[in-house]
């Protein structure tokens, strides 16, 4: 066989748009359809509004206006637009934009230039457009190809930029916007940035408190054990509180506006600080986990060119602060230390409160102690995690630099429906754990039969979040279960206990339902999984004129082989997510409680009857 020359026509320079559509996960992480908060799509919202928010901080506009209508996208600030003679490049040249210029953008998140121009190379359409002194500018692109450059001209509107841009369907397959997650990402936004109005497909979200705000708003007054501590620095904001019903630290960090969700160096510090100034104020050396049990705080610091761990920026990788400041640790330990200590001298009822809960968190978990070690006793000398846990063999925590967004726990009922999990899976990203029967209401009881139930117990292991959300081993859990009455029941027991007692997993948005087809309908050349009656009718008209239809009743009478097109790239997932309505108390009170009158009304009011109009 002939040798290939290795020639310099061998070598290929991407550019920038090609390299981008080539590895759009080094930009803006894992793709997804939208069902994950994570999703790519969120991603290239929020690189459009990111340069919006800088306006704000700059003092340029105070409005944002958001349209998301099926799958176009529409942002504009009238903030100062961008100079008319760089439209084109500030959106399509790699380094290329104003925050070079450390002098205008101190404290930017998106300090490398890349945001717009990712959002640009993975859309089908893109479309900037620059208003300011009173003349515009406009240019179009596809896929990052400039099509269209328009000339200047005079133009009687606000000053600002507006972007409209659809996300490129080749790449996101499938996907949806979900207001609940552009609603929760906006909230963060107005928190940050008190007297921001941003206005999504007509409703407006705004904060005069900032933190105190976002508290507030994520938890109801009766589940606060006292009132938000709130205390605010030069670079630094800080809202304290606990929670009365639930178990686990809850922990809302930003870093120059950008929601820090994996934490960092300032959360880790913020948690040591709060430890230590608390062991200080009351004189007596409490276990850090008794003080920090059931907290619900936010921090929020503004750096100096900060450095992240991922392009996404969920991680805070910086020790400094930048500029005559120490470190961040040394900066928030200082802050804690003189604010909150100050705080608690001054308001003795919060503080006395605050001591209760702590000597009660610590009566529980000297209560717990006995029955954690039986469990543990009892796990290691039946070897049951084994048993119940198919494991896989990479999981969230196990690389430094990126998590492992796609690792998978899918939670069954029954040996046939995990046996078709089993042998379809991904054995690399794709864990699945097998109940047996019905699992136990956990509605009004306490921790400790997390460690007395052995499902649970088990669960909770495979999960690891025994201690902490931090350790959690799957980026999404899965309920897959039947969609029919025993399945649903399922489905409610499983979240109630989540709700109970690990409610962060359903807030930071981990738990999934599985969906799966109802019906198949093929016919010689073509197989299509139908989700939905339309999808069935739809795929019937494809095929005619006699495709041949298929009813799936239960998981267990898919075979591995089919399985396999439903939870690989093409899965669908339903996210579990709370309304911020309803505490979680008043939840589990309708849903699990005894039989009331409310319920019984509620269940018949939105009882549909769907009848089986399959045609044989």
């Amino acid at each position: 066989m002939a040798e290939t020359d290795y020639t310099e026509d061998n070598i290929r320079s991407l550019d920038w748009k090609e390299h981008i559509r080539m590895r759009p996960g080094m930009y803006i992480g894992k793709l997804g359809d939208g069902s994950s908060p994570d999703d790519g799509i969120y991603i290239l919202l929020k690189e459009v509004i990111d340069n919006c928010i800088d306006e704000f901080v700059m003092g340029a506009g105070k409005t944002i206006e958001i349209r998301i209508k099926d799958k176009q996208v529409k942002v504009r600030d009238y903030g100062r637009g961008i100079p008319l003679g760089k439209v084109v490049d500030v959106v399509s040249k790699m380094n290329t934009g104003g925050k070079y210029d450390s002098r205008a953008f101190k404290k930017s998140v998106g300090l490398n230039g890349v945001g717009t121009k990712a959002v640009n190379a993975l859309s089908s359409y893109f479309r900037v457009e620059s208003v300011r002194d009173s003349q515009t500018k406009y240019a179009e692109f596809s896929e990052g190809n400039l099509t269209l450059n328009s000339d200047v001209e005079e133009s009687g509107k606000r000053k600002g930029t507006k972007v409209i841009f659809y996300p490129d369907e080749a790449i996101f397959k499938n996907y949806k916007y979900r207001n609940e997650y552009v609603e929760k990402m906006l909230r963060n936004y107005v928190y940050l940035n008190p007297g921001l109005t941003i206005d999504f497909n007509g409703e407006k979200f705004f904060s005069e408190n900032g933190l105190k705000d976002l508290l507030e708003d994520n938890m109801s007054q009766e589940d606060m054990l006292y009132p938000v501590i709130h205390l605010k620095g030069e670079d630094i904001e800080v809202a304290i509180t606990h929670s009365k019903t639930q178990y686990s630290e809850e922990y809302h960090s930003f870093v120059n506006g950008q929601n820090t969700t994996q934490g960092g160096t300032h959360q880790a510090a913020f948690r040591e600080s709060l430890v230590k100034t608390i062991r200080e104020h009351y004189g007596k050396n409490y276990e850090a986990s008794d003080i920090r049990k059931s907290i619900v705080s936010a921090i929020s610091i503004k750096v100096m060119e900060p450095v992240f761990e991922s392009q996404t920026k969920t991680k805070l990788g910086s020790t400094e602060m930048g500029g005559d400041f120490p470190t961040v640790r040394t900066y928030i330990n200082d802050f804690v230390k003189t604010q909150l200590d100050n705080y608690l001298h001054k308001n003795t009822t919060i503080a006395e409160a605050l001591q209760r809960k702590i000597m009660q968190a610590e009566r529980e978990r000297k209560e717990l102690s006995g029955i954690r070690k039986l469990a543990k006793d009892r796990a290691k000398k039946a070897n049951l995690h084994n048993k119940k846990l198919r494991d896989c063999r990479i999981h969230l925590g196990d690389t430094k630099k990126e998590r492992n967004l796609e690792s998978t726990l899918f939670i069954t009922e029954g040996d046939s429906a995990s046996g078709s999990i089993t042998k379809s899976r991904d054995v690399n990203t794709q864990a699945v754990f097998s109940l047996k029967g019905k699992p136990l209401n956990s509605y009004g009881l306490s921790k400790k039969i997390v460690y007395e139930n052995e499902e649970f117990n088990l669960l909770q292991a495979a999960l690891n979040i025994e201690e902490s959300m931090e350790d959690l081993r799957y980026n999404n859990v899965v309920i897959a279960t039947d969609a029919d009455v025993d399945g649903m029941h399922i489905r409610l027991l499983l979240i109630t206990f989540f709700l109970q007692f690990f409610p962060e997993m359903i807030k930071e948005g981990h738990l999934y339902i599985l969906q799966t087809p109802l019906f198949r309908v093929r016919n010689k050349k073509k197989t299509i999984y139908c989700y939905t009656e339309d999808e069935r009718r739809n795929a019937m008209e494809e095929l005619k004129p006699k495709p041949e239809i298929t009813r799936f009743k239960g998981l267990g009478e898919i075979s591995p082989d089919e399985f396999v097109h439903f939870i690989g790239e093409d899965i669908r997932l339903d996210p579990v997510m709370l309304d911020k309505q309803m505490s979680i108390e008043e939840l589990l009170k309708f849903y699990m409680g005894k039989n009331t009158p409310d319920r019984q009304e509620f269940i018949i009011e939105n009882l549909k009857v769907e009848l089986d109009t399959v045609e044989e």
